[in-house]
């Protein structure tokens, strides 16, 4: 390999590096995601509330007052985060304390 050859390597193994960073820069400081608007058509089909302790008790029987956002099985935030994602709203946060229909308790 010759030396113009060497350096051309180098500068391009060192641009790639530089393009790749400058790429995933964006990713790592991306703005928090919004959070879900309980109007909103799948909040109001799986019967989302921001309050977990205002759950309509006669629409759902089922729904117990520990149950939130926190401790469900698809909250994708940790436990003492304020908010997280949900897949079930893509692009938007719930509510730690909020609470929806889809609720499912989360492993031990």
């Amino acid at each position: 390999m010759n030396p113009s050859r060497r350096i051309f390597v180098i500068h391009s193994a060192t641009a790639l590096a530089a393009g790749a960073a400058v790429v995933a820069a964006p990713m790592a400081f991306a703005q928090k995601l919004p959070m879900v608007d309980p109007k909103d058509a799948t909040a109001a089909a799986l019967g989302y509330v921001v309050d977990g302790t205002k759950v309509d008790k006669v629409k759902f029987p089922k729904h117990e007052a520990t149950q939130n956002c926190s401790n469900c099985a698809i909250f994708q935030g940790k436990a003492a985060d304020a908010a997280g994602a949900c897949p079930l709203f893509a692009g938007k946060q719930v509510s730690s304390k909020a609470w929806c229909s889809a609720w499912a308790k989360k492993a031990a």
